[in-house]
């Protein structure tokens, strides 16, 4: 009798337990956590750093910004963007959020908001597993303005083991990309097998197209005639009309560029007003008129922070 009545009283114990298992940050995690995955997959941003910040920003899926906007990740609209949008106070009265039409496209963005602006890219550089890392990266790059942003993170992950979806299996591991800035780097010409240019110089490669780095006093014209070129070719695979001043270090194209970028780097999202199309056309070894094209632009567009450039 005694054992039975003790067991009555541990019932109701064992009865909130149980109903606490089923948390509002635990139907999150069960209920978006393969969209984490997925993206992790695509895009290479740690599916528990998704995760947490998902939790974290849209109050478990809950928030106004979540349940009306599907925004996961509090992403404002900054001055590129062109989809709906919604007001709501945060830093300032009645900043302007993005809307999305799902929360996988939520889901989409941020990876995507982290991948290519160029304040994020060291933090594809760190091992994916290195959670700490991407949180404490996340605030130094500006992503959050609140101090104790990565503590915050870093708890979540591991209170709620998210971690463990960063671990995926060796078919799936072989689809994440590398780091943008590996893809990027430029490399070194071993041989003359594949570009048929002479060594007597350092060559490098971008984008599988070879390219020379300017020295003190060189022009487009001389480096066009020690590589046996015509001037107007050299000036046309680094798309210029005319010439204009070399300064030391540049990037000088020996052949055509391609037409799109490698997988991995799909756009460019831009940092600060008026960057230069040229230049970014350039740094990634693309033709102008190819990613006009692919954009839909018919000519180089005044550039301002948050704008998209499509380069694959």
């Amino acid at each position: 009798m005694k054992q039975f009545l003790i067991a009555l009283c541990l019932l109701p114990a064992l009865l909130c337990l149980a109903a606490g298992d089923d948390t509002p940050q635990e139907r999150y995690v069960k209920k978006y956590s393969q969209m984490a995955v997925q993206e992790m997959i695509r895009s290479g941003v740690p599916a528990s750093i998704t995760l947490a910040q998902g939790m974290l920003e849209s109050g478990n899926g809950l928030s106004k910004l979540a349940t009306k906007g599907n925004n996961h990740f509090g992403i404002k609209c900054h001055k590129g963007w062109e989809g709906k949008s919604m007001r709501q106070d945060d830093d300032a009265r009645n900043e302007c959020f993005r809307v999305y039409p799902s929360v996988a496209d939520s889901y989409k963005d941020h990876s995507d908001f982290l991948r290519y602006r160029d304040r994020y890219k060291f933090l594809f550089d760190l091992e994916r597993t290195d959670y700490k890392g991407w949180a404490y990266g996340l605030k130094k790059a500006g992503y959050a303005t609140d101090p104790n942003y990565p503590a915050k993170l870093i708890k979540y992950i591991e209170d709620y083991n998210l971690s463990r979806f960063d671990v995926l299996q060796k078919a799936e591991e072989v689809e994440v990309p590398l780091s943008p800035h590996r893809i990027e780097a430029p490399v070194v010409a071993m041989s003359n097998e594949e570009f048929h240019f002479p060594l007597t110089r350092e060559l490098f490669s971008k984008n599988g197209v070879p390219f020379v780095y300017s020295l003190e006093g060189e022009t487009y014209k001389s480096i066009a005639k020690y590589y046996h070129l015509f001037h107007r070719e050299i000036l046309g695979f680094n798309d210029l009309k005319k010439d204009q001043p070399l300064l030391p270090g540049t990037v000088v194209y020996l052949s055509f560029k391609k037409t799109h970028t490698q997988p991995g780097l799909d756009k460019y999202i831009v940092e600060e007003d008026g960057e230069n199309f040229h230049a970014i056309c350039q740094r990634f070894a693309v033709k102008e008129k190819s990613i006009l094209k692919l954009n839909g632009w018919k000519k180089a567009p005044f550039l301002t922070e948050g704008d998209e450039i499509k380069l694959r």
